[in-house]
């Protein structure tokens, strides 16, 4: 398999993996400048030319891996000579060559479970970045493709999910998909916490609603079951209490910017030098 479809496959089945570019070649090399690579946890797909230079670059990409967290791009020299240290066999086409390894994230996943004004302008929100956006709802005509006719050139995957019984989807959605529960019903909201609670694979759990939806809530939880510090697990309300205005798209956008910063990885350029970058 070939680099392109390779980044295509890890990107839809959610594998960490390390893009490893062959950026510069001085003198004799395997091969040319722009030869690419994708290196995963257990697999390598394609070649940068194979020999030392090849193992190098992938125990290198691994070790990137292996932190477990957002890493910086890397860039690495490799002299393709004889008399040049050697882990895995020596090269002596004469050459010296630049690889570049870049970290590819896995993208995060947000599941909104009810899309009605509220799940419908936070989607338009989260819709403009790279994630897998997953809109669930048992009502058929909050789904309705006109209704969602704003996201048709989203930037995410939108996966649109119609679920007579919600909480059903917990269970479809990828591992560490950070959930935000906005329905109609409370009653659904209510079956939506309690599942969520029961899953072990999930993010972070938000819930919409006033201090005194979250009261009832919490003896309902508890009266299931559920012990005060998993109850902990779900944050109400979700947000920026202090914005502003009650109108949808101001509790979205408020709902969005906390969430954001929480997918933010650690590398992400400072807000301030982001702003200055792009005026």
């Amino acid at each position: 398999m070939d680099w392109f479809a390779a980044l295509t496959r890890v990107r839809a089945e959610r594998r960490p993996a390390v893009l490893v570019t062959l950026t510069s070649v001085r003198g004799h090399a395997p091969r040319a400048a722009g030869a690419k690579m994708v290196v995963t946890a257990d697999e390598v797909y394609d070649s940068i030319g194979g020999g030392n230079l090849e193992e190098s670059a992938v125990a290198d990409a691994r070790a990137l891996l292996d932190t477990g967290r957002p890493a910086a791009p890397v860039q690495r020299t490799f002299s393709l000579s004889d008399k040049a240290p050697a882990q895995h066999g020596v090269q002596c086409c004469g050459g010296e060559v630049q690889v570049l390894l870049e970290p590819l994230a896995v993208r995060p996943a947000v599941a909104i479970f009810g899309v009605g004004h509220v799940g419908l302008e936070l989607a338009r929100v989260l819709a403009r970045h790279d994630l897998d956006l997953h809109l669930v709802d048992s009502r058929t005509a909050q789904l309705e493709p006109a209704r969602l006719a704003p996201l048709d050139d989203a930037v995410a995957t939108v996966r649109v999910h119609r679920a007579p019984v919600p909480e059903v989807v917990l269970g479809e959605v990828p591992p560490g998909c950070h959930v935000l529960v906005m329905t109609h019903d409370h009653a659904e909201d209510l079956a939506i916490c309690d599942a969520a609670l029961r899953c072990g694979h999930l993010g972070t759990i938000g819930l919409i609603g006033s201090s005194a939806k979250w009261s009832r809530f919490r003896k309902r939880l508890a009266a299931e079951g559920h012990s005060d510090s998993a109850i902990e697990r779900i944050t109400t309300p979700i947000g920026l209490p202090d914005l502003p205005g009650k109108e949808p798209a101001v509790i979205a956008v408020g709902v969005a910017a906390d969430l954001l910063r929480t997918l933010a990885p650690a590398t992400a350029t400072p807000a301030a030098d982001t702003q200055e970058a792009t005026r």
